[in-house]
């Protein structure tokens, strides 16, 4: 008989590792997109127009339909888990928010908004239709589905904030 260590003492313990793993890469993965667009450029609606151009290509990029995002599975399946990893997935969407709004209100600061716009809902939109497009693509088998909404997106805020 093989004895071994287990990792984790149960499925809620396991879930946490694999939630904070998650949101890890998801950090570093953004991070590096949106770094590599402000190294191209001074301007902040610029800059974040080329990450996500780079986000749209990174999932442009991949083989096959993405598999999906643990996140979404666990907010989907949120009666199984318990506070404190509905408390990070919840986290994870608030980052989310905080990354967009901060890079929207620099943006305004040199491009006033041509329309009233609620920065934490443009925020949110993008993880709204990141989850989307990785439901639909993977529902069509179409992994074209979530670039080309994250270009429309990115098409949406440049008609927002105007620029150069």
């Amino acid at each position: 008989m093989l004895f071994f260590e287990v990792p984790f003492r149960d499925k809620g313990e396991l879930a946490k590792g694999m939630m904070l793993r998650y949101l890890a890469q998801d950090r570093v993965v953004l991070d590096e997109l949106f770094r590599r667009g402000d190294e191209l450029h001074n301007d902040p609606l610029h800059c974040f127009l080329v990450g996500l151009k780079l986000f749209a290509e990174m999932f442009a990029d991949l083989p096959e339909a993405h598999p999906g995002c643990l996140a979404a599975s666990f907010a989907y399946q949120d009666q199984l888990f318990n506070r404190d990893i509905r408390a990070l997935n919840a986290d994870g969407i608030l980052a989310w928010r905080q990354r967009f709004r901060e890079r929207f209100e620099a943006i305004a600061a040199i491009y006033p908004p041509k329309q009233n716009v609620d920065f934490d809902a443009l925020a949110d939109m993008a993880a709204t239709l990141v989850e989307g497009g990785l439901i639909m693509g993977r529902m069509l088998n179409d992994n074209s589905v979530l670039p080309k909404q994250i270009l429309l997106y990115r098409d949406f805020v440049q008609a927002i904030f105007g620029g150069k």
